[in-house]
């Protein structure tokens, strides 16, 4: 199989890059990362492109006279590389539905939440909490114009988290990014084989084809 060409964009530490990258690199997952942009220059997870000679870049928003143009530069730059599936992982910015068109069902986000629950924030573990469940999680999902509200799209893979007693937002966030690692990877690999199919707000996971 080819693999899938992608771009990944973060906004920190690029914990989930990495785990894409490593997926690649032992052959589990059919697909080759691209392109790395992140809208912050400090960002430490960019390290885990430099050091693998990947493309990778920094698109800051006050670089440009507005948010659309940024992301503009972002899109021409990943289509100039080839990708064909954008992989939002811990990217913290809002897209414009310029972009968001532009890869119409080519675009997934990872939200450290069991959505629709603790949706449209950027503190969800911290919302879990304070909120008091027993269960988060996290989530896959799609990002398409036809679901303009935050963290609406259709969902594709779901993890649960238990929330133990005495866990702070830390604790907590580690074993979700755990799950986060396992999930994010698992969306890719599908999209590879061509195995999802989005109708209204469902996405449906396809049987694999016999071999």
């Amino acid at each position: 199989m080819k693999p899938l060409p992608i771009g990944v964009l973060i906004s920190g530490q690029g914990t989930n890059l990495d785990a894409i990258l490593r997926r690649c690199e032992s052959c589990t997952l059919d697909a080759e990362v691209r392109l790395v942009v992140s809208n912050r220059a400090n960002a430490p997870g960019l390290e885990y492109g430099r050091r693998r000679h990947i493309p990778t870049t920094a698109i800051v928003r006050s670089e440009f006279d507005s948010r659309e143009a940024q992301q503009r530069e972002m899109a021409r730059r990943l289509i100039e590389h080839g990708v064909e599936l954008v992989v939002l992982a811990g990217f913290d910015q809002i897209l414009s539905a310029e972009f968001v068109e532009t890869f119409r069902h080519r675009l997934i986000n990872l939200h450290p939440s069991l959505l629709p629950a603790f949706g449209g924030g950027m503190h969800a573990v911290r919302d879990a909490l304070d909120y008091g469940v027993k269960v988060t999680g996290a989530t896959v999902h799609l990002v398409d114009s036809d679901f303009p509200d935050a963290d609406s799209g259709p969902i594709i893979l779901q993890a649960a988290v238990p929330v133990l007693e005495g866990d702070d937002e830390a604790s907590l966030l580690a074993r979700i990014h755990e799950v986060e690692h396992q999930i994010l990877p698992e969306a890719i690999q599908l999209f590879a084989e061509g195995r999802i199919r989005f109708v209204g707000r469902k996405a449906h996971i396809l049987e694999p084809s016999p071999t």
